[in-house]
């Protein structure tokens, strides 16, 4: 845990009482504050009473006493309209943040000696893989690196600092909101198309909270930017003009003087005064297609920015094992193979595992974002077949209507076993993928916990197979 520190005998409101609040309140706490605990949800409460912490209900307190809001990343701060919490706290003069920004604030009152390295990631796609693959490559290199924020263990939850550490960290929107110190001395921002529009209203508020990442960067830090998309090339183009840090553009479709680039999956450093070719991903197994070949030219590029030999960045890269519920292989069954990407909560993301195979029995739906997946019709062609789950069902359907055969199961286990039966019944190689292109909360609390509801469909399919060979 990393005590908080700046708040010393004061009293800070901390509203939300899941993984991210209760750890801010236990951070706080160790760094010597006092902590006022509150949720909207009576289980939440009581959940933190039963691990021994004390509530205070801040309907009636008095928020004159507070130093400061810890408000949790999932409340709305803004749109569609400010949380009671939020507008009690503007009300009555008390600064609003979140555990990014407590742990901003920790770091930058630290002695230099002690200070960390801050490794920042956020993006639409691609983040939560490009943070694991570039703390890999900090670990396979021998550095003592803590993994976290969006990610795993939130960011306070990790290790505490000291000068030889290595923080990366995935940032969602919904964080950077909340943040107004972090001064990373890498930030990449690998991607920016339509997303969590229900909380920001628009684009353009979307990307102003993705922007926050490079925010306070100077000399000697280091900007990694995508320039496959219009927007990310935008904030490109905006950090051209100076302001001190060094930027690196990343790309996984276009060669470029300056930057890091994949091109057919090699991957090109053109940092020095000559290009070099430096590795063929189509190597690293847990890295296959092209938006791995950019979250890859990411990692490398932040590797590089932090003083590490391109030599050493490669063997992290080709050594990498692959993240959880994204295109991670789940089983196979005879020639068909089970792929798990319930990490795509988007078309976007969505697209990327399309792309990468060329026939797929596709289970897609949950909770539609406001796009659907109208976007996807270039790749239906590759839909051997959808099976549709969740409140998407029909709008989907319509979607698909005489593009893409489809099936309505309605649960993911239906869809799962539909699947298998369809692809084993083609005598081909097949592959199964769950790559949902929707958020999980209409039948489950998050995409991890979709992602291992279709393993264990999967291992309940791959277990009756064997029983039904061995009899």
């Amino acid at each position: 845990m990393i005590p908080v520190r700046g708040f010393e005998d004061q009293t800070v409101a901390v509203f939300g009482l899941a993984r991210t609040g209760l750890t801010a309140a236990r951070a706080l706490m160790a760094g010597g504050a006092k902590v006022a605990l509150w949720d909207d949800r009576p289980a939440a409460r009581e959940a933190a009473v039963a691990e021994g912490l004390a509530v205070t209900d801040l309907t009636t307190a008095d928020w004159s006493g507070f130093a400061a809001l810890m408000l949790s990343p999932g409340v709305p701060l803004t749109f569609p309209q400010p949380h009671w919490t939020v507008a009690r706290a503007k009300a009555e003069g008390v600064e609003i943040l979140g555990d990014v920004e407590l742990f901003a604030r920790t770091v930058n009152t630290a002695p230099k000696h002690r200070r960390p390295k801050v490794v920042a990631i956020t993006g639409t796609n691609g983040k939560s893989t490009t943070t694991a693959l570039i703390g890999h490559v900090f670990a396979e290199a021998g550095r003592d690196v803590r993994v976290g924020g969006n990610i795993g263990l939130g960011v306070l939850g990790l290790e505490d600092m000291h000068g030889g550490a290595v923080y990366v960290l995935e940032l969602s929107s919904y964080q950077l909101d909340l943040v107004s110190s972090l001064k990373a001395d890498v930030a990449a921002i690998l991607n920016i198309s339509p997303d969590h529009l229900e909380r920001h209203g628009t684009m353009e508020a979307y990307v102003a909270a993705k922007q926050r990442i490079l925010a306070n960067q100077g000399a000697g830090d280091t900007a990694v930017v995508g320039v496959d998309d219009n927007w990310s090339a935008q904030i490109l183009t905006g950090l051209d003009s100076g302001g001190g840090r060094a930027v690196t553009p990343i790309s996984a479709s276009k060669a470029m003087s300056r930057g890091v680039y994949t091109l057919d999956g090699i991957l090109y450093d053109a940092l020095g005064e000559r290009v070099a070719q430096v590795a063929d991903l189509k190597r690293a197994r847990s890295l296959p297609g092209r938006h791995n070949w950019q979250n890859a030219a990411a990692a490398y590029a932040a590797a590089r920015a932090a003083g590490m030999p391109g030599e050493q960045a490669v063997r992290g890269l080709l050594s990498f094992p692959g993240l959880a519920h994204r295109m991670e292989t789940v089983g196979q069954i005879g020639k068909v193979r089970f792929v798990n990407d319930s990490k795509a909560t988007n078309a976007d993301a969505a697209r990327q595992a399309l792309a990468s195979y060329p026939s797929v029995y596709w289970i897609v739906g949950g909770r539609a974002k406001t796009d659907g997946i109208g976007g996807l019709a270039d790749l239906f062609p590759r839909v051997t077949r959808a099976y549709l789950i969740g409140e998407a069902e029909a709008a989907f359907e319509a979607t698909l209507a005489g593009r893409a055969e489809c099936r309505r199961c309605g649960t993911l286990e239906v869809a799962t076993a539909a699947a298998a039966h369809d692809a084993r019944a083609s005598g081909k190689e097949a592959v199964v993928l769950l790559s949902p292109a929707c958020a999980s909360f209409d039948q489950f609390p998050d995409f991890e916990a979709r992602g291992d509801a279709f393993r264990a469909a999967v291992a309940d399919l791959t277990t009756r197979q064997t029983h039904k060979g061995a009899a």
